[in-house]
């Protein structure tokens, strides 16, 4: 038995610390959390200073015990969980649980798992800091009120479901895109005609040049763009100045929690889950720092492997020493921005996580480079036949310096015209002549904010101090599971624009098309999204706030560093939400989640889109009525926010019956799981790409035909009176009943063909009375 006993969160992170310290060390996991809050009576004694009740999960019992075991027969217990919050956290509740002194009990933090930070670590343990276990049971137990007070009330007061559920964070997060959603679909396109100009001519080396150069100003009607272009017909174009400016580019700091997760969902497309599994993998085999961290700070010895690295492949001139400031004056916990632990380690081998190394290298070696060097030249043309000048522009890039490795990418709604526009520009001559190839006034629409990606999302949270490093991925995960938000792509609308040609001293009209509109990976509210923060925002105004969600933060901070106490915290907040809650609760009228579309013309029933169980739909007639309410789904790109009554009445269209196929009618419908065909008594799944609305009987033949033999093709036995089937499955035969699938034992899977109804009915029954434990779910470490 090894005299020392060090404890980490994850099996990976125990191997490769392990290697390190050495025979005289046994490194163990505890596998995330291994307490939290009872279920039952929310698990905080309120009445008691918010005392929180702690269990050890089921599946965390056998961890529990093999580490006490370890516990007793070690001569020293190390706990080296992160050094955040919420690793603090998980040492106190070992200490709790394995009965050690957190006073005595040795704490070693480290922010990269490296031979020399490890030593340094053991060489100088601390103590548990009960200030950072304090402000991780705060903001545990604050969410864990607000979501046990806030679920009950929209359970009773919202009817369309007994599931619903309110987050802290993640409220406030829905409501961002909901408020993003609205906006958009309020917005009003406005357009206006741009001028360009392309230009042919002799530079000062004589040779033929062609440029682009911009109008004076964008003309709100077609009107004035054509009189712009009819008063420059006959006219002269001469250079009239020529200014060169040197200009240079500075590279981004090096990664953040946050920042990494928006530039990896911009450059690899990467949710940002994904993104935090694969830097959780990076940082526990040893190649990059921490990766949740709020701090841009990299330490001298980082600084000087860097400068090394940069001298020795690209020479001197490209290195340049800076120091980032943290915009975030709380960024504390975590000393060092998201590095490479050895620069020398360009690559790794594992092919799930080398894009996102690789990103993570880049961006830091280019945060120690020189600036790009520019020089931008402007020069504007005069008009013989006006007042007015074009301006044309051009950057020719003199020295790369840290774009020779990386450039930012940005979001949709940081992108302007000029930072689009791209090409250099030829050199030119003061008074020079130029000839007018063409001139174009175009039409062009304004565009509203766009929808936010998972990445801007972040950014925005951020922003407004709402969450933390840790948070960000938990409550995008969360709010979609919740069917408040989708993440999906919207396809663009054909539109048309004007264009007024000025050529040869003629100006002639003319009509093009756009694809507009389109987007790619965008969070969608759902009517569901935007119907709960509605109720929200009516009755608790407070804890939908912007401001306000992010002064509990900064509350939790000042616990952090032993400036609160933190039930005083929780008792100021808790007070005036209770009251709130009760208030709601007693005078809150029902939720209907409906609008009034209009009336049906024939019968003069009303016309109603609302939420039901199953989701947004559409109700002509009312429940009372003698005659039963007819329903419609709503398609998965409408809503009841904006859905009119014509295209209402187009999903009454269903069931549409095509025609006739082996002598049955095929009927497509839309059910509880999407579009399906009906045919001889069976039903079909459409494919995705298949319109309900739309498709015809030569498409769905085929797919009657080809499902049917597949499902012949997987059918052992069927007893139709019973219902049971008996089918082949990618891992072996199995029993079918209804829509619920059910394990045969080992010992009759090789004779499955021979089972009898009574024998399949025993199956299933045993089933039933011993259902499988579910198995806990993948260890979320920074839960909400």
């Amino acid at each position: 038995m090894a005299k020392n006993l060090v404890i980490v969160e994850s099996p990976a992170k125990a191997k490769t610390i392990e290697k390190i310290l050495g025979k005289d060390f046994e490194v163990k996991s505890c596998f995330g959390h291994i307490r939290d809050l009872e279920k039952d009576d929310m698990g905080i004694d309120i009445e008691n200073n918010f005392k929180p009740k702690y269990v050890i999960p089921e599946d965390k019992e056998k961890v529990v015990k093999d580490l006490k075991k370890l516990a007793k027969e070690t001569d020293e217990v190390w706990l080296a969980t992160d050094e955040d919050r919420e690793g603090e956290a998980i040492s106190w509740h070992l200490c709790e649980v394995l009965g050690l002194d957190p006073g005595e009990t040795k704490r070693i933090v480290f922010h990269e798992i490296t031979k020399p930070a490890i030593e340094n670590a053991v060489q100088h343990p601390r103590r548990v800091d009960m200030d950072r276990v304090n402000a991780q049971q705060a903001r545990r137990i604050l969410d864990r009120i607000v979501g046990f007070e806030l679920s009950p009330v929209l359970w009773r007061k919202m009817s369309m479901r007994n599931s619903l559920s309110a987050g802290r964070v993640q409220s406030v997060a829905v409501r961002l895109i909901v408020e993003r959603e609205r906006e958009i679909n309020g917005f009003t396109a406005v357009s206006t005609f741009k001028v360009e100009a392309w230009f042919t001519g002799k530079d000062i080396n004589g040779k033929n040049i062609s440029f682009k150069a911009e109008g004076p100003n964008k003309f709100k009607t077609a009107e004035d763009a054509n009189k712009f272009l009819q008063e420059c017909v006959k006219a002269a174009y001469t250079v009239k100045d020529i200014q060169v400016k040197p200009g240079k580019k500075s590279p981004a700091a090096p990664f953040t929690t946050s920042t990494l997760q928006q530039e990896a969902s911009r450059k690899l497309g990467y949710s940002v889950s994904k993104t935090m599994l694969l830097a959780q993998k990076l940082y526990e085999s040893g190649f990059i720092t921490y990766m949740r961290t709020d701090s841009v700070n990299l330490s001298d010895t980082a600084v000087a492997e860097i400068e090394k690295a940069i001298k020795t492949s690209f020479g001197d001139r490209y290195h340049q020493y800076r120091k980032f400031k943290n915009k975030n004056e709380s960024a504390q916990e975590a000393h060092e921005a998201i590095r490479p632990t050895y620069m020398e380690n360009t690559t790794v081998d594992d092919s799930d996580t080398r894009k996102l190394y690789e990103l993570i290298w880049k961006r830091t070696i280019a945060s120690q480079m020189a600036d790009a060097e520019l020089e931008k030249t402007i020069a504007k043309i005069s008009i013989s036949t006006n007042n007015e000048e074009l301006t044309a522009s051009g950057e020719v890039l003199k020295f790369d310096g840290f774009l020779k490795v990386y450039m930012e990418s940005h979001d949709d709604e940081d992108i302007n015209e000029e930072d689009a526009q791209e090409g250099s520009l030829p050199p030119l001559a003061v008074k020079q002549a130029l000839d007018l190839r063409e001139m174009k006034a175009t039409e062009r629409f304004s565009r509203p904010a766009p929808r936010y990606t998972e990445a801007s999302l972040v950014k925005k949270l951020e922003e407004l101090g709402i969450g933390r490093p840790s948070t960000y991925a938990p409550t995008i995960t969360t709010i979609q599971k919740r069917g408040y938000v989708e993440k999906r792509d919207k396809e663009g609308v054909k539109r048309e624009f004007r264009i007024l040609i000025l050529k040869e001293d003629k100006i002639t009209h003319q009509t093009d098309a756009e694809n507009t509109g389109a987007e790619k990976s965008k969070l969608f509210p759902t009517d569901l999204g935007m119907i709960v923060t509605d109720f929200l925002n009516q009755y608790f105004n407070s804890v939908m706030d912007y401001g306000f969600t992010a002064k509990i933060e900064e509350e939790f901070d000042e616990i952090a560093n032993g400036k609160k106490v933190w039930n005083k915290m929780l008792g100021e907040f808790y007070t005036p939400f209770h009251k709130d809650v009760e208030n709601t609760l007693e005078h809150a009228e029902r939720v209907k989640g409906e609008r009034q579309l209009g009336v049906e013309e024939s019968t003069g029933k009303p016309i109603v889109a609302r939420m039901g169980r199953y989701g947004p739909m559409i109700q002509i007639g009312k429940v009372e009525d003698e005659e039963k309410p007819r329903f419609a789904k709503l398609k998965a790109t409408q809503s009841i926010e904006t859905i009119s009554l014509e295209e209402a009445m187009e999903l009454f269209r269903l069931p549409r019956t095509l025609g006739q196929f082996e002598d049955s009618d095929v009927v497509i419908n839309i059910g509880r799981f999407g579009p399906y065909a009906q045919h001889d008594k069976k039903f079909y799944s459409l494919k995705k790409e298949m319109d309900p609305y739309t498709v015809e009987l030569d498409e769905i033949a085929p797919l009657i035909v080809e499902k049917r033999t597949a499902k012949d093709e997987r059918t052992i036995k069927i007893f139709e009176k019973e219902k049971i089937q008996i089918l082949k499955g990618p891992y072996g035969p199995y029993i079918k009943q209804g829509l619920k699938n059910y394990k045969i034992p080992k010992e009759k899977i090789d004779n499955a063909a021979d089972l009898t109804v009574e024998e399949a009915k025993a199956i299933i029954e045993e089933a039933k009375a011993n259902p499988p434990k579910k198995k806990a779910p993948p260890r979320k470490k920074k839960a909400e």
